[in-house]
């Protein structure tokens, strides 16, 4: 909810009428102050996942997440609601560094897709319900309904249990014996504890350490399908149209109203992110990943060409002002079966026990400076050339991301993590053989 809490809020704010009026310039590293601020709260993060735990590490996140919204609801200037966005970025860096590994650590591997994948779901429902509430109410009501949110999360997730991973890390083992049972559903779960603790012992020589990730052959091959698949997420221009969806309407036609479409791009992102989430483990990310890139090229070249020939050309676009309502609903429904949940997935999967948390705080600090160059880049680009460019260099940057992940990007469906690990050293050994 506060990641698209701008494109409600934005064009409330920039107008004439607003009694809190901001710039264009203000309002987008207001977007961004929550891309900036997770950079080092990540590192908080990956520091106490290992020190405190998974399950208390994400109960935290809910004092920034309100205490944000606090500020939003109370907000004087455009400075208080940068400092609000910079709270909330706060415990974005923590709860995107720690959930991830959470959920691939308590998954069956048959459904570790399923519940990867939910996380994206979850959030863009979250997108759906600030766009819906946003809409309909000030911006002060809406935040104070949205503050109801993280004190959910307070008085639910803390009946969850611990991850086993952690527990058996810290040598508890009744209580890992414990969460075993409540995870499988099963009473006898000692050669479930047993695999673990040998997987554990295996993968946690010692405590990780950032030079690690770049040492060892099988991370680097990690990071670097991180990085590939983030970059097939972020420079498609996914944040930039979430932050500016309302604006982007408005600026179309008008096919439809800007509200009306802009709820109906949203819903249908959140339906597809489901769909997502429960074809995952059938089709496998590969699939879904590439399908999902070519589809999303093809629908914003199509956004770029028609607002190129409506600012540009002396062409009446008046028949096609449907163009750019359809192109973004195609972009929303192939983007989100694969390029949109898939990195938060594999983010979870890819690494030891050892180095897991410090890498999943390197696959958000990446995430973030990614996402808000490619903002501040829409933005601008907007402002000085038109809203042509920006779609145009989204649609390129799908097709050279495209060729990356054909090439680069292995398949980990239905692998326990164990397994992904020794794949990944598999590959490391075989190309040493064929030198």
């Amino acid at each position: 909810m506060h990641y698209a809490w701008p494109s409600p809020s934005l064009p409330q704010l920039t107008s004439n009428s607003s009694s809190l009026q901001i710039t264009n310039d203000e309002g987008s590293w207001i977007v961004i102050m929550e891309l900036l601020a997770p950079i080092p709260s990540c590192f908080v993060g990956a520091f106490l996942v290992d020190i405190i735990g998974r399950k208390k590490s994400i109960l935290i996140t809910a004092i920034p997440y309100f205490i944000s919204w606090l500020m939003i609801a109370f907000a004087n200037s455009a400075v208080t609601l940068a400092v609000a966005r910079l709270f909330c970025g706060i415990s974005d860096g923590i709860a995107f560094t720690v959930i991830p590994l959470y959920i691939a650590e308590i998954a069956d591997p048959k459904i570790r897709g399923l519940l990867g994948t939910s996380i994206s779901a979850n959030w863009i429902f979250g997108m759906l319900l600030i766009n819906v509430i946003g809409s309909y109410l000030s911006i002060s009501m809406t935040a104070a309904v949205s503050s109801v949110i993280p004190l959910f999360l307070l008085v639910t997730f803390v009946w969850m249990p611990e991850s086993p991973y952690f527990l058996i890390m810290k040598c508890d083992f009744k209580r890992a014996r414990e969460a075993l049972r409540k995870f499988t559903g099963q009473d006898n779960v000692e050669e479930e504890l047993l695999r673990l603790q040998e997987a554990v012992k295996n993968q946690s020589g010692k405590r990780g350490r950032v030079l690690d990730l770049f040492r060892k052959k099988s991370n680097q091959r990690s990071l670097a399908v991180i990085a590939i698949v983030r970059n097939a997420q972020q420079l498609s221009g996914v944040a930039a149209i979430s932050f500016y969806t309302l604006s982007i309407f408005k600026e179309a036609g008008d096919f439809m109203s800007p509200l009306t479409a802009t709820i109906i791009y949203v819903s249908i992102q959140c339906v597809m992110a489901g769909v997502c989430s429960i074809a995952i483990d059938r089709t496998g990310r590969r699939p879904l990943l590439i399908s999902s890139l070519v589809g999303s090229a093809i629908a914003l070249f199509l956004e770029g060409t028609y607002f190129y020939i409506k600012d540009f050309t002396s062409i009446d676009t008046s028949s096609f002002n449907f163009v750019p309502v359809m192109a973004l609903i195609g972009y929303v429904i192939i983007f989100n079966l694969g390029a949109q949940p898939i990195p938060l997935l594999m983010q979870g999967e890819l690494f030891p026990t050892n180095v897991k948390a410090i890498a999943s705080c390197m696959s958000e600090v990446y995430f973030c400076i990614v996402a808000s160059t490619v903002s501040k880049f829409f933005q601008i680009m907007r402002d000085t050339f038109g809203m042509y460019l920006p779609f145009y260099a989204f649609s390129i940057c799908c097709v050279v991301n495209l060729i990356f992940v054909v090439i680069f990007v292995p398949e980990t469906k239905g692998k326990t993590l164990e397994e992904i690990q020794e794949s990944l050293r598999l590959k490391k050994k075989a190309r040493s053989v064929n030198k």
